[in-house]
């Protein structure tokens, strides 16, 4: 089985535009690739799912420990022929950048995979042995076992690629040009995502067609083992979580899916931008992240999904609502303009851009009462990216990060809601506490 992992010396070398080359080429060979993604990013996936029309799953060692990491990984794997996993930022850029926990490296070492690092070759030449090998020697098993030249022209890697392998030890195994008819446009967390960009596939395409790969020696190279999964025992419940899906919450792992399901899940997708109502026999909600600033008129206009969200909420109903589903939530969002509309209304905040990035990056949630998702004592890993605020964030957990410390979040014995993302595959206890409420909450209505 062709395993490998996807890095790169910094972010904007290449590295999804690369893995989808790859993955959608893999394809085309009969190879049926699946994906994954280093760290707890949830756009780049949205790419390997468009080109692949499979899913994609995280790995992130901050919010799961090595062995639920490999776990995940054995169970994405099983009956495909190629896996394929895109890094984050630079290869051994870890947890506060000082570190090389939950790097590229750490995720390639922690699952034995090898390399394949993308180097942009754009203005350098002969210095990219240099590269390479720094690279390669910046760790003892440094996994770097080929590499790959973006932004190359043919005639630049037919003079190149034989001078960077005498001189790095390092097989040059292909190249991607510059297409700059498959560009994708970046915005403030990171690239669109993949429903937004038009004529996507016809982009996929164009990379699988200019991707140069020598794929007698890149299939020797990066052919491994394929991995064992572990069965995992799935509970039997009868319960129904409604999970909002569309253009304005779109942030879903779908390993937190999947741990849901395990615990006893059944998962039923709804629209807060076009359904007027809840799915039938609904037992807990589920108010994912997204872009819900940039659809806030149209939240705003369907009052009777806001109203029913609402009753839901203040009814009992177990809420987990994560940064956009949190603002949802809140009084009143402004969008992108400036212009401000009325939300669910269970919460008080009112939200507008900060104008800047806020609270970024890997955190940890202390609890110190018991809640639906938390018990008294528990530290939870988590993570937060956002450019808006709001002015009633919460003070239900203590946050802490890098020596900091402060509050946020509103818990109850039926809710969460929060600025943090959580991770339930990593926290499976998380996912099972979630869904014993909802079993509780069906049993009460009538729906267990």
């Amino acid at each position: 089985m062709i395993q490998l992992t996807v890095a790169a010396p910094r972010s904007g070398s290449g590295k999804t535009a690369v893995t989808c080359a790859l993955l959608r080429s893999m394809q085309r060979r009969g190879l049926d690739p699946c994906a994954f993604k280093v760290g707890p990013d949830y756009l780049d996936p949205t790419f390997h799912r468009a080109a692949l029309g499979t899913e994609s799953h995280n790995l992130d060692l901050f919010l799961s420990d090595e062995h639920r990491a490999r776990a995940l990984y054995a169970c994405g794997c099983a009956d495909h022929g190629a896996a394929v996993v895109e890094g984050v930022m630079g290869c051994y850029d870890g947890v506060g950048g000082v570190s090389d926990r939950a790097s590229t490296w750490h995720t390639a070492d922690a699952l034995n995979l090898p390399i394949l690092l993308v180097l942009n070759a754009r203005g350098a030449s002969l210095t990219l042995s240099a590269e390479i090998r720094g690279m390669a020697e910046f760790r003892e098993r440094s996994h770097i076992a080929g590499v790959v030249l973006n932004h190359c022209p043919p005639r630049l890697y037919d003079a190149l690629a034989p001078t960077l392998e005498r001189e790095s030890g390092i097989p040059v195994l292909g190249y991607l040009p510059h297409l700059s008819e498959a560009r994708i446009e970046s915005r403030h967390l990171g690239l669109y995502a993949a429903g937004e960009i038009e004529h996507l596939q016809t982009r996929l395409d164009a990379l699988a067609d200019a991707l140069y790969l020598d794929w007698t020696r890149f299939a020797t190279i990066f052919d491994r083992t394929p991995p064992e999964p572990t069965p995992e025992p799935a509970r039997f419940r009868r319960v129904r979580i409604a999970v909002a899906d569309d253009a304005a919450f779109a942030f879903t792992y779908a390993e937190t899916l999947e741990t849901l399901v395990r615990c006893g899940a059944e998962i039923v997708r709804f629209s807060p931008l076009a359904d007027a109502a809840l799915p039938e026999k609904t037992c807990a909600l589920y108010l994912p992240g997204g872009y819900p600033e940039l659809y806030a008129a149209a939240l705003a206009d369907n009052t009777a999904m806001r109203a029913a969200i609402k009753a839901a909420v203040e009814g009992g109903m177990p809420t987990v609502a994560e940064c956009g589903g949190f603002l949802y939530l809140g009084a009143a969002l402004r969008d992108d303009r400036g212009d401000e509309y009325p939300m669910a209304g269970v919460l008080p905040g009112r939200a507008a851009d900060a104008g800047r990035l806020v609270r970024f990056g890997y955190l940890s949630l202390c609890a110190e009462t018991d809640s639906l998702l938390f018990r008294v004592g528990e530290r939870i890993p988590a993570h937060e990216f956002h450019h808006w605020d709001s002015d009633a964030r919460g003070d239900g957990l203590r946050v802490e990060k890098n020596g900091e410390s402060w509050r946020c979040g509103f818990v109850s014995d039926t809710l969460y809601a929060a600025f943090p993302h959580l991770y339930f595959a990593g926290r499976p206890e998380l996912a099972e506490r979630f869904t014993a409420a909802a079993e509780r909450y069906g049993e009460t209505h009538g729906f267990a």
